[in-house]
């Protein structure tokens, strides 16, 4: 097994989203989807874009602990500058020192 392999992959790609929506649009453009059933689909994926942003949030502590600098993380946010991450650091800081910590909300917040 080589080291690309054992790299974590993201659960769900930009490109899976989309696959997904061009079926899904067909299936609604074919009157297959009611809105009863659409207004579902909407909940499900507000739900999973707040624990995509939480994972996101785990991710940027994670790296910042691994020694990855601002600047490094920067292009990520889509600006060329470090504001966007040092400015989400700083409110994940208000709630959680470590990514350890963040896990740990983020797993009371799923039981609660």
């Amino acid at each position: 097994m080589n080291e690309e392999s054992r790299r974590p992959r993201a659960p769900i790609t930009e490109s899976d989203i989309l696959a997904w929506l061009e079926t899904t649009a067909a299936a609604v453009q074919a009157g297959e989807v009611s809105a009863p059933e659409l207004i579902d689909l909407l909940g499900e994926l507000r739900r999973a874009s707040a624990a995509c942003a939480d994972a996101s949030d785990w991710l940027l502590l994670a790296a910042r602990e691994g020694g990855a600098s601002l600047r490094q993380i920067a292009p990520v946010f889509g600006k060329g500058y470090v504001r966007a991450p040092a400015a989400r650091l700083e409110k994940l800081h208000r709630q959680a020192q470590n990514s350890d910590q963040w896990l740990a909300i983020l797993r009371h917040k799923q039981t609660a």
